[in-house]
């Protein structure tokens, strides 16, 4: 698992061949790769929520309980999960249109390798600034285009020019889902406890 990460962060053409011939089945994704890294931004935004506080700027702080932050966590982290899945889901519908396409199983494995960047871009959850944490998921949503684009030619055996058109597709519907995501974080993490004491109260 630590291989691949290491190599589309320094070696992504070479690390796109390797895991193409390993075969790697969908179960052993999220057993070795998935699991693991999705709880980088959620181990980090519990940290940063409980221990420090969302800073929203002017000295406004919230700051969440521990277990309002773990409830929230559980959420925030099958949403992720979830979110790998829906991107390897576009990614099977765009390629059914070619000569071979890949398995539902093969896109969702490549989607999950797709989304290292932005599983690793979460560490910065630890001291959740704002500002910060949009930096991080720029940098990350910016290599994982990186990364999609340089995969997508030979995962579908399709041309460059071909692999432009699924690879923006892909993108922006990733794109929806990240904002998605996004503004559940802001919610759960950010304003979880007051959202469940107003469903309390």
């Amino acid at each position: 698992m630590l291989t691949h990460v290491w190599g589309l962060i320094a070696h992504p053409n070479r690390e796109w061949k390797q895991i193409k011939e390993e075969r790697e089945t969908l179960t052993h994704l999220y057993e070795h790769h998935v699991l693991l890294l999705a709880a980088i931004p959620v181990v980090c935004s519990y940290i940063g929520t409980t221990q420090v506080g969302w800073s929203l700027g002017g000295g406004t702080t919230i700051q969440l309980g521990y277990l309002d932050a773990l409830g929230a966590g559980v959420v925030f982290y099958l949403v992720i999960l979830a979110a790998v899945y829906a991107v390897g889901k576009i990614i099977r519908y765009m390629a059914k249109r070619y000569t071979r396409p890949p398995s539902q199983s093969q896109c969702i494995v490549f989607a999950g390798y797709v989304a290292t960047p932005m599983f690793l871009s979460g560490i910065v959850a630890v001291y959740p600034l704002i500002w910060l944490c949009l930096l991080a998921g720029v940098i990350g949503l910016c290599y994982t285009a990186y990364l999609l684009y340089l995969g997508i030619p030979s995962f579908l055996n399709i041309s460059k020019e071909e692999g432009f058109i699924v690879s923006s597709t892909t993108l922006a519907f990733g794109v929806l889902i990240l904002e998605a995501l996004l503004g559940m974080t802001v919610l759960l993490w950010g304003y979880g406890e007051r959202i469940i004491l107003s469903i309390i109260g």
